[in-house]
């Protein structure tokens, strides 16, 4: 049970107590240190409904509230709200218990079968800063529900499929002729262009293109063949950056568009059986009156196109029949650009229209926002293509040395090297997901490799601060009790007790920035308490227990980063 749960339970048997059985605790962690370290605010909305005093019912609410050995003080401030002060003893127990623990004190959720999808590139092209958002949201969250007990499966639904294959390996053999096939593959971005504007500009090559998707999709051996040649190149680019980025994405989650492409039919067909097809202009649409258009006609869903072809939709669409009859899933994480944001509560209606979704699966649409330039407009390079994401991360590796060797010029060229990916990395990554994901955000080097702030360079320099302790320190009892007796010390511990609830609720709503946000506050109170309460100056029990808070500090500062799928390092 975290912290807050405890609490909470608490309070709310309080209030049935006090003649308010319907209330809310409405309780969330103080502003401020004068209002104690949590703040009951649900006794004036339940005073209103029974039309009684606000403070009179907060005193029978504090006179019923049982926080016997965890709260040394319970007042009542204002109109009506609760103050609850937690004890120094069981503050320190909880940092015992969390000491003792492999997972810090962190208990699981409820077990649930649960799918992250993210990621999901497109084949046909190299990844793009477009991906870096879907990619490491998606691996914190899997990360981070993995932690809390869930069985997780990752998936990467890739786009494999489609008309631009056709145009790719019309392309593709125009090179094999002319003996330079590897060549043209070195850089996907510009062979794309190449047949894309082939395709524009040549009817004859559109129309060889076309007749290649036919054969592609009647299974033509030599057609797959290279097919296959694009997915083994194009996976081999995306591997390479899921490695430098420390995602946990192998060839073992790619689910592609095509997995389902000999079950569209088949789909379609059920569709029809279930009188929720219907003819306009050729295509077959679902008409969804849930959602209307300007003219107020419910809107199409279209299912298969009049040339007979398929779109994303429907592939979306059998990925779910898939995953609910197959897999059996409990929750469905899609990581996807917020701009997709009708498309998936289309599909999800859709689903439950044709009985493809139970009402116990959990279909959630984790939208995020841009990542901007300074500009204030979508990231490009100066000359406006497409950053590729692999120079991105390489860029940051670079920035992230000339940083480090500014700082530390007296270290070797080898350790400034094994420094500079963990730092430059993990300064890209936490820049992202500090941010709500919803929200655009800028793109800026300088305050992303700052080692003050809100940043991962000081979060992993508060890391590897704590760490150097135990390399000074002459001897450490890990089993060693725990005193509070600093205001500083109090508050570490309090901060420290947080971390399930951090990460229970970071798994309730798809939100990393939770994760972040925590992961600073620890490290700043970390900071405080560093500077107020010597440790290497302390002796005897006073010094083990301040070791104790510095040992859990570390850890959880580890543990958290490593959820968000960021290193650390001993020394920085």
């Amino acid at each position: 049970m975290t912290l807050q749960h405890l609490l909470s339970q608490r309070v709310q048997a309080a209030l049935t107590a006090a003649g308010a059985p319907e209330a809310q605790a409405m309780l969330q962690p103080a502003a401020r240190p004068e209002f104690g370290d949590y703040q009951v605010n649900g006794v004036m909305s339940a005073a209103k409904q029974l039309k009684m005093n606000p403070r009179q019912l907060a005193q029978q609410v504090v006179d019923a509230l049982d926080l016997t050995g965890i709260a040394d003080k319970v007042e009542i401030a204002g109109p009506g709200f609760i103050n609850i002060h937690l004890s120094p003893a069981f503050l320190a127990q909880q940092v015992m218990n969390a000491r003792a623990d492999a997972k810090l004190g962190v208990e699981p959720l409820p077990p649930q079968k649960v799918m992250v999808e993210y990621s999901s590139t497109n084949l046909a092209k190299e990844m793009h800063v477009g991906h870096l958002r879907s990619t490491i949201i998606g691996d914190a969250m899997a990360r981070v529900l993995d932690f809390l007990g869930q069985q997780v499966i990752r998936q990467n639904h890739v786009g494999d499929w489609g008309t631009q294959f056709g145009m790719l390996i019309a392309h593709l053999l125009e090179h094999i002729e002319a003996g330079d096939s590897e060549l043209a593959l070195g850089d996907l971005e510009v062979f794309y262009r190449e047949a894309k504007v082939r395709f524009d500009a040549d009817p004859a090559f559109a129309d060889r293109a076309r007749q290649y998707v036919v054969q592609l999709q009647a299974g033509e051996p030599q057609v797959l063949a290279l097919w296959q040649q694009f997915l083994d190149v194009s996976m081999s680019h995306c591997d390479a950056v899921y490695q430098k980025l420390g995602v946990q994405l192998t060839r073992a989650d790619v689910r592609g568009e095509s997995a389902y492409n000999d079950d569209l039919p088949v789909l379609v067909a059920e569709l029809k059986a279930k009188g929720l097809l219907t003819e306009s202009d050729g295509a077959q649409v679902v008409y969804l009156d849930a959602f209307k258009g300007r003219d107020g006609e419910a809107q199409a869903y279209i299912i298969q196109k009049k040339d007979g072809g398929y779109l994303y939709s429907t592939t979306d669409l059998a990925a779910i029949r898939y995953r609910v009859q197959q897999l059996q899933l409990d929750r469905c994480l899609y990581v996807v650009d917020a701009r997709q944001a009708l498309h998936f509560q289309q599909l999800y209606t859709v689903a439950e229209l044709a009985g493809w979704k139970p009402a116990s699966l959990q279909l959630e649409h984790v939208a995020f926002g841009t990542m901007m330039g300074k500009d204030n407009k979508p990231f490009k390079t100066r000359s406006g293509d497409t950053v590729k994401l692999i120079e991105l991360l390489d860029e940051a590796e670079e920035r992230a040395f000339a940083v480090v060797s500014e700082k530390k010029p007296d270290l070797p060229d080898a350790e400034r090297r094994r420094i500079a990916p963990v730092v430059g990395i993990g300064a890209v990554k936490y820049a992202d997901l500090s941010k709500h994901r919803t929200s655009d955000y800028v793109f800026d080097w300088d305050s992303m490799l700052a080692f003050e702030g809100n940043t991962a360079p000081y979060l992993q320099y508060a890391y590897a601060r704590a760490c150097n302790i135990f390399r000074k320190v002459e001897a450490f009892d890990a089993a060693a009790p725990v005193q509070l007796q600093e205001a500083t010390e109090r508050g570490l511990a309090l901060v420290l007790a947080q971390f399930a609830d951090t990460l229970h609720q970071t798994a309730r709503d798809s939100c990393p920035h939770y994760l972040c946000a925590y992961l600073y506050q620890l490290a700043a109170q970390y900071m405080r308490f560093y500077e107020s309460c010597p440790v290497l100056k302390s002796e005897g029990a006073v010094q083990q227990s301040r070791l104790q808070l510095c040992r859990l500090t570390a850890d959880t500062l580890r543990t958290g980063l490593g959820l968000l799928g960021i290193g650390v390092l001993d020394t920085i």
